[in-house]
């Protein structure tokens, strides 16, 4: 049963704020949720849903909304954020809107406050990281923010949740009273530009879904229309609508001489100007201890040395440090297909269950650690501060290849994968600068290449070859990812050169306090790429190993020369599998590839670390030396190409690595590409250039290689 007095309908309350204002944390403070936080612009970049219980209002659909720093739209990020504030593209309007306010720049973030008021939305402020406004020696009168705006306010600490029991009980009673938290315009537009929304007005309620409640609202949205939308805009505005807008700009150019911009931003911020003495005191400090660490992070010498010896750091963990839990997950599987093919009668089932499910699916989770370290270090950048500090540090050489400096923060998210790294790209203003960063960044070496990588260094480059107190391993790994780096920065270059000609527009990036990364946080965002990884190996990756093991395993051929090792070869390559591979070989072998290298590259286009567990099921197959043998390295050092000599050579790992490396080998990728562009060209082009550029890059190692002398 509801609660006394509970609304029939559930209602929605939207949670809005600036990109780093902790409005995410606040949203997983009132519903428990674990959305991912950070400590930089541009996390959130697509709206979350929570549910929140109240005793009258009942339960609540809160939505975590993209951070903007207004409400006129200049990138889809902020578009995202504007439907679920005004209503648009299906939306309805939310009942509420909580609007977080940054205490350490609270001035800064009255603008946004202000123009949701505007749009006649009833509205709490919440003025958040009360903690470190208080260690900055910052006092801030609550009492003027309440008269001046005249809405509820609130003060919180999120991320320990205090204050957020009085949020829910002050959230309530809006709920109940909605006009406690409506406010006027605090500022009067003139009267050109004041006919002009007037007649706007009146055309505004065929964009939304439902009828805006007032002439206020309509000439809220009439404003946002003129001042978010210009001829090349991308915004997604009905025709009729988009006319009448642009034609009103043009009048209040041409004909009346205004600026729109300061006729719309100037009187917004008079208001914030004449209250920032009296809202804010400041307590005189000296050398504050932000401004001392940013001297050496973004000193273009020391800083760019700490960035190289943290990224030594990561990559040496990805080796060492995950090797014990990489050991026993190696050594579990391997207890486990022991047991199966000593428990279970010979068969085709249990040929499916040790050589196909065991060998496939559990020579892919023993990379988990890996995985987890990796998003361990991510997430430590964000939540610290020091990743907009790296993006600062960037710009100028990012510029210098076509890159706008906002790119960093999806390129670093690219390490992880690509598909959120191309969502974040809705932070970029300009389309052709997130155009140049979507083409270039699937070059960046994801998570899911970090498994290829790993099983081929350990083949080919065995522990116990170091230099100096490195493995040889994470100084090969290391220089794949500052090469994948390199790559990615020249192709940007090229392109901004060429089919995306053009400059990037300046960076323009907020450097936020540090911070001690907040614990619930890191754990949740483990906890969401073990258990994605773990549906992934448990999905995808299972069905392919079945698909893989049948296409390896039929149609039965049955060949007994004496010779178990040649007759298992001769049965595997008159498989489906190994019939397809031998048709890929003559395209593949200036590689120095074989049909069973081509048989994973094939199957990793659906996930690359399916190549791990290709290579798992077809050196399992048929062989029941390599059944029994669960290190995969072993079974694949064994195998020979036609004429004696090895197959897996250091050259033949460099480059395959370097295909890898380039090669568009992900269809979650491509999937995102389509939606992020709206183009089935662009998204055909970078398959194209990625897929011709990997064949070429490889050929280029493996014959220079051998020209060299390197076999």
């Amino acid at each position: 049963m509801p609660p006394p007095g509970a609304h029939t309908r559930t209602l929605t309350v939207a949670v809005a704020g600036n990109p780093n204002s902790g409005k995410t944390t606040l949203f997983n403070a009132l519903t428990g949720a674990s959305a991912r936080t950070g400590n930089h612009p541009g996390i959130t970049v697509a709206e979350r849903h929570g549910r929140l219980d109240l005793p009258r209002a009942g339960r609540v659909d809160l939505v975590d909304v993209p951070g903007c720093y207004s409400v006129n739209a200049r990138s889809p990020d902020e578009e995202v954020a504007i439907d679920a504030l005004l209503g648009r593209r299906g939306l309805a309007r939310p009942d509420a809107v909580v609007v977080v306010l940054d205490a350490t720049a609270l001035e800064r973030n009255l603008y946004l406050l202000q123009q949701v008021l505007e749009a006649d939305l009833p509205v709490i402020a919440v003025v958040n990281m009360l903690d470190a406004a208080r260690g900055d020696g910052l006092d801030i009168d609550f009492d003027l923010l309440r008269a001046t705006f005249g809405v509820p306010v609130v003060g919180t600490v999120a991320r320990r949740k205090q204050g957020i029991e009085l949020l829910k009980k002050e959230l309530d009673d809006l709920l109940e009273a909605p006009e406690r938290g409506r406010r006027g315009w605090l500022w009067t537009p003139s009267p050109a530009l004041d006919r002009e929304l007037d007649a706007l007005a009146a055309l505004v309620d065929d964009e939304v879904r439902f009828p805006l409640p007032s002439d206020q609202a309509r000439r809220a949205f009439a404003l946002w229309l003129l001042s978010s939308l210009h001829r090349r805009s991308e915004l997604n505005v009905r025709p009729r609508l988009r006319e009448a807008a642009l034609a009103a700009r043009d009048r209040l150019r041409d004909r009346d001489g205004l600026d729109l911009d300061h006729e719309t931003i100037v009187p917004r911020w008079r208001v914030i100007d004449a209250l920032a003495d009296r809202l804010v005191r400041r307590e005189e400090r000296a050398g504050h201890s932000t401004e001392r660490i940013d001297g050496i992070l973004t000193h273009p010498v020391w800083g760019s040395l700490i960035f190289l010896g943290l990224m030594t750091l990561i990559f040496q963990a990805l080796f060492a440090w995950s090797e014990p839990m990489m050991g026993a997950i190696e050594s579990f599987f391997a207890a486990l297909s022991g047991w199966a093919t000593t428990s279970l009668p010979p068969s085709l089932g249990r040929d499916l269950l040790v050589d196909g499910i065991i060998a496939g699916v559990g020579g892919v989770i023993v990379f988990l650690p890996q995985i987890l370290f990796l998003f361990l270090f991510i997430t430590l950048l964000e939540g610290s501060g020091y990743m907009s500090r790296t993006a600062f540090l960037l710009d100028r050489f990012m510029r210098r290849l076509g890159l706008h400096g906002n790119a960093f923060v999806p390129m670093l998210s690219g390490f992880a994968c690509a598909v959120p790294g191309i969502m974040a790209t809705r932070t970029i203003e300009d389309r052709r600068d997130r155009l140049v960063t979507i083409m270039a960044l699937p070059l960046i070496s994801c998570s899911a290449r970090l498994p290829v990588y790993t099983m081929i260094i350990a083949l080919v480059f065995p522990p116990a070859m170091t230099v100096g107190p490195f493995r040889t391993g994470t100084l090969v790994l290391l220089g794949i990812y500052l090469a994948s780096t390199g790559l990615t920065l020249a192709s940007a270059g090229l392109l901004s050169r060429t089919v995306l000609k053009g400059r990037p527009r300046p960076l323009l990036i907020e450097l936020p306090p540090y911070r001690m990364p907040d614990p619930r946080s890191i754990l949740l965002t483990l906890r969401d790429r073990a258990v994605a990884f773990l549906s992934t190996a448990g999905t995808i990756i299972l069905v392919i190993t079945i698909v893989l093991w049948a296409l390896l395993s039929f149609p039965r051929h049955t060949v007994n020369t004496g010779d178990p090792r040649a007759d298992a070869a001769t049965e595997l390559r008159h498989s489906y599998a190994g019939r397809l591979g031998t048709l890929l070989e003559p395209v593949i072998k200036p590689l120095g590839f074989d049909w069973k290298i081509g048989i994973g590259l094939i199957g990793s286009f659906a996930a690359r670390e399916v190549f791990v567990s290709t290579m798992g099921v077809t050196y399992g197959v048929g062989d029941d030396e390599a059944a029994l043998d669960t290190d995969l390295a072993r079974a694949m050092a064994r195998d020979r190409r036609p004429d004696g000599s090895r197959l897996w050579t250091p050259l033949t790992g460099l480059s395959l690595m370097a295909f890898f490396m380039v090669a568009m080998q992900c269809m979650s990728t491509l999937a995102v590409t389509r939606r992020e562009t709206r183009s089935w060209g662009w998204t055909l082009f970078m398959l194209g250039y990625l897929t011709g550029g990997a064949w070429l890059l490889s050929f280029l190692v493996y014959q220079g290689g051998r020209l060299l002398g390197y076999s």
